[in-house]
C-alpha cells in the first residue's frame, strides 16, 4: 500500500524484485514452521492436560442432561404417585411419599395423611421436622386444637412462639387461640391485653377480629 507520501505526491509504490517476493516467501515458510514446531511441542506437553479437561468437559455435560432428566423425572413420578394417592384416599401412600419427597411437597403429603387418617403421631413429625415453616406452624396449630387442655396458657405460649410474629400466615390465629386459652384460666388481663392487640390492628382478618371483640 503505498505511504501518505507517496499518495500526496502521487508516486506509485515501487514493485519488488522477484528475489524479494522469493525472500518473503521464505520468510513465510520458515515462520509457518516455527510455528508449527511450536504448536505441536505445546500439545504434547500439554496433550495429557488437554484430554482430560476434554473428558472432564464430556463427564460434567453428560452428568447435567442426566441430572435434569432423572429431577424431571423424579417430579414426574411424584406427582403421578401423589395423585394416585389422593384419589385413592391412601393415608399410607401419603406418608411414604412424604418420606421420599422433599420441601413443601413432603410437608403437604404428610398433612394430607393426618387428614385421612387422624393420626397425631404424623402432625408431631409434621410440627418438630417439617421442611418449611408454614407447614410446621399449621402443625402446631392443629395440635393446639387436640392437646390445648392439657397445656396451660404458658405452655401453650411457649409452643405457638414461632407464630408469634406477623411474618407467619397463622400470627392471628394463634393470638386469638391464646387468648382464649388464658380466659379459660380466668387471666382475663393477660387475654384482653392480646384482644385488644387484635382490635386496633387494622390487618387483622375480619373473622378474628370480630371473634377478638366478642369475647373482649
Amino acid at each position: 500500500m503505498a505511504t501518505m507520501l507517496e499518495r500526496n505526491k502521487k508516486v506509485k509504490a515501487p514493485q519488488k524484485t522477484r528475489a524479494e517476493h522469493m525472500e518473503d516467501a521464505l520468510y513465510r515458510e520458515v515462520w509457518e514452521d516455527v510455528n508449527n514446531e511450536k504448536t505441536m511441542q505445546f500439545i504434547k506437553k500439554y496433550s495429557k492436560h488437554m484430554m482430560v479437561a476434554a473428558l472432564m468437559i464430556l463427564i460434567v455435560a453428560t452428568g447435567i442432561q442426566i441430572g435434569v432428566r432423572t429431577h424431571r423425572a423424579n417430579k414426574i413420578a411424584t406427582a403421578n404417585a401423589y395423585e394416585m394417592a389422593i384419589e385413592n384416599r391412601d393415608a399410607n401412600a401419603l406418608a411414604a411419599l412424604a418420606d421420599n419427597a422433599s420441601g413443601a411437597t413432603a410437608d403437604l403429603a404428610l398433612f394430607q395423611a393426618y387428614l385421612l387418617d387422624n393420626d397425631v403421631n404424623k402432625l408431631e413429625k409434621l410440627a418438630n421436622d417439617g421442611n418449611t415453616r408454614d407447614f410446621r406452624d399449621l402443625a402446631r396449630l392443629h395440635i393446639v386444637g387436640i392437646r390445648g387442655d392439657d397445656m396451660t396458657a404458658q405452655d401453650m405460649k411457649k409452643y405457638l412462639s414461632d407464630m408469634d410474629s406477623k411474618s407467619s400466615p397463622f400470627y392471628y390465629s394463634a393470638r386469638i387461640t391464646l387468648a382464649q386459652k388464658y380466659l379459660s384460666e380466668n387471666n382475663t388481663s393477660a387475654a384482653n391485653e392480646i384482644l385488644d392487640e387484635i382490635i386496633a390492628d387494622k390487618n387483622a382478618p375480619s373473622t378474628i377480629a370480630a371473634t377478638a371483640a366478642t369475647l373482649r
